[in-house]
């Protein structure tokens, strides 16, 4: 099996490392590792891209994450992953210091790695061979933009897991693109918590006229319901990252702004498909993949909504 050498040095020599076929490998397994909880329906998208790539390429793979948003739990997968010896690993990496040595783990042992979702930023210092996803700051900055051209001028930005790198950045990006103020409402995983709090802030500050949502599934769905509940749809935009079938029936129905698609179906999907190309010719892109960000608003909402709801987009 062949060794990478890790750091920023090595990042330009491994597209070339790569053509040796991973099909050398002991194991013909892909491993996915993602810090996706299995209560977000954003992952099962996720997953869903991961099968069905599995299927079309004729090769094994296994999808793992932790129960929770734990990456302590998430580095151990990858540490049990590598142990292994897969043909190649997919990760996720929503922290670089926690997940890093773990991943670099794996690029010393001869694994090929592709990272997806998270961690644009981080991917090649670790040793992947690429990312598939979206800039997750450009992203926020583009959604900011869109809502301050809209007339937003007071922001709430609802994260519902702080402390992900991904999350905070597009809080950032929000904030730099949106320009007015903004305020970030932490909450957790629980709908019904998200709506409470959001419903509680809007009370206790009536000049919010703006509210960003980090998940339509998750969060973007309650956070509408508490707008409506606080008698100010219409009032206050709502924009949410992510797509579900109900977020995109309220774009439909004017009660949210907009949706940004990072389309997690081929977050999932491509990194299959290029490492059992490489596995079969040695073929890899020589760079980083974007799956997003596409912003659905009003006039596109109903044309992903049946795609949504299979769990496509």
């Amino acid at each position: 099996m062949k060794s990478f050498i890790t750091g920023l040095a090595a990042a330009a020599a491994l597209t070339f490392a790569a053509a040796a076929p991973v099909a050398a490998q002991q194991n013909s397994r892909i491993i996915v590792v993602s810090h996706g909880q299995a209560n977000d329906p954003f992952w099962s998208v996720v997953k869903n891209g991961v099968t069905a790539a599995g299927q079309d390429m004729k090769v094994q793979v296994d999808y793992r994450a932790p129960e929770t948003f734990d990456m302590v739990a998430m580095a151990q997968l990858i540490d049990a992953a590598v142990n292994q010896k897969p043909a190649g690993l997919i990760v996720s990496i929503p922290d670089a210091s926690a997940l890093g040595p773990s991943i670099q783990k794996a690029v010393a042992a001869g694994i090929p790695v592709i990272s997806m979702n998270s961690g644009s930023d981080v991917s090649k210092k670790l040793g992947a061979l690429l990312h598939v996803g979206q800039d997750e700051l450009d992203a926020g900055k583009a959604a900011g933009a869109k809502l301050k051209e809209m007339g937003g001028k007071v922001g709430l930005c609802v994260n519902h897991e702080v402390g992900n790198v991904s999350l905070d950045l597009r809080c950032k990006g929000f904030a730099e693109g949106f320009g007015g103020k903004v305020t970030v409402l932490p909450v957790s995983n629980d709908p019904s918590d998200i709506r409470a709090k959001v419903k509680a802030a809007l009370a206790a500050d009536s000049s919010i006229d703006t509210i960003m949502a980090l998940g339509a599934p998750l969060s973007g769905e309650p956070t509408v319901a508490a707008v409506k509940e606080a008698g100010k749809t219409g009032s206050v935009k709502v924009a949410s990252f992510d797509l579900s079938a109900n977020f995109l029936k309220a774009v439909s129905a004017g009660e949210a702004a907009f949706a940004i698609d990072q389309q997690q179906y081929l977050q999932g999907y491509l990194p299959v498909v290029f490492l059992a190309l490489d596995a079969k010719y040695g073929l890899i892109p020589g760079g980083n993949v974007p799956s997003g960000p596409n912003l659905i608003t009003k006039d596109k909402a109903g044309q992903v909504v049946d795609l949504s709801a299979k769990g496509i987009r």
